[in-house]
């Protein structure tokens, strides 16, 4: 009978441990309302603009955010605060050259989520891989998203250093008495991300089965002679 019952119980844990997981909800990134801001420093002033989503999809479980990918078409990237034929030209020919991020020959950057800790109201603590350059390198971020059925909005503030990525040109970190044309070894990122897909599907509760009828137990009545 011990026998019996110890080879159930392996048997028990056996199924429970070869039971699949349920596969995360994948939402797809809406790239036309997906918006990529770039904002860049040096000594005299700053530069911002926008690079464009090319694909990109985010991963949900029981409603937390689990993972996701992204990728961003450099040659997409523009100058927000100059006008054409007013330096704009100049700047962006200079930003997409070999000085910086060369996107002829990197023509995206990508991200890819490793982890997400969840801290309560919709903020998390995101752990990727973002490879520019053709170099990849660990960053952490905060973010906010915000799942409500099929949709997701998602966004995130924060800074990347450019010579992790051998991004080096006016770094006043490899180069001396660059004066007032050292450039910010940093360069602030703000994303804002829609995604939608299919509403994760609501787990129905076990129905309990109605409790069953006793019967009264008592002596029946007898009747007095």
């Amino acid at each position: 009978m011990k026998k019996l019952m110890f080879f159930s119980l392996l048997a028990i844990i056996g199924f429970m441990s070869f039971t699949p997981k349920p596969a995360p909800t994948t939402f797809k990134v809406d790239v036309d309302k997906s918006t990529f801001k770039w904002i860049g420093k040096k000594v005299t002033g700053s530069h911002n603009g926008f690079i464009k989503f090319s694909a990109g999809s985010i991963s949900v479980e029981k409603g937390a955010l689990v993972g996701g990918s992204f990728t961003v078409d450099m040659n997409s990237m523009n100058c927000a605060d100059l006008e054409a034929g007013k330096g704009a030209e100049k700047l962006m020919g200079h930003l997409k050259s070999d000085d910086f991020f060369g996107t002829e020959k990197f023509p995206t950057a990508t991200m890819t989520i490793k982890s997400a800790t969840a801290k309560g109201g919709n903020q998390y603590d995101v752990k990727a891989d973002l490879t520019i350059k053709g170099q990849t390198n660990e960053v952490m971020f905060p973010a906010t998203v915000a799942v409500v059925g099929g949709a997701i909005t998602a966004t995130a503030n924060f800074n990347i250093d450019r010579t992790k990525y051998g991004i080096r040109y006016g770094s006043g970190s490899f180069f001396e008495n660059l004066g007032d044309k050292a450039i910010s070894n940093d360069f602030n990122v703000e994303i804002n991300l829609a995604a939608t897909g299919d509403a994760p599907a609501a787990v129905a509760a076990p129905v309990k089965a109605a409790p069953k009828k006793l019967k009264a137990k008592g002596k029946k009545a007898t009747g007095t002679k």
